[in-house]
């Protein structure tokens, strides 16, 4: 079994958080340390440690974290000019805690994301 995290203690509203969305399957708060006007993070209520993990029984509630998505950025105001919603996958990747999350960013331009294949 996975390692209890910050952000199942979050789901339960065991630590303080501006929580924005929650139903039975996810759970969605405004990043602490924000990189973006808008930056909530959207996560499964069922602690998935990495994408790795994620089974054919967590199609449903993946699948939910996308439409809080696109729901929080209509309210939020950013649907119309865009937004970037980002998930990362182990130390690699970017991931520093260990319960799958989505990032959703908006309310500035980003541009292209651009990664060098050379290195």
């Amino acid at each position: 079994m996975a390692e209890e995290t910050i952000f199942s203690k979050i789901i339960r509203k065991e630590i303080p958080s501006d929580i924005v969305y929650q139903d039975d399957l996810v759970t969605a708060f405004r990043d602490i340390s924000p990189r973006a006007p808008s930056h909530i993070l959207i996560v499964p209520n069922k602690l998935i440690p990495t994408v790795n993990d994620v089974t054919e029984d967590d199609e449903l509630m993946m699948g939910r974290m996308f439409s809080v998505a696109r729901r929080l950025a209509r309210e939020e105001g950013i649907d119309k000019d865009g937004y970037r919603l980002i998930v990362n996958c182990n130390a690699h990747g970017g991931q520093e805690v260990y319960h799958i999350h989505m990032h959703l960013l908006g309310g500035k331009p980003f541009g292209p994301l651009v990664v060098s294949l050379d290195d």
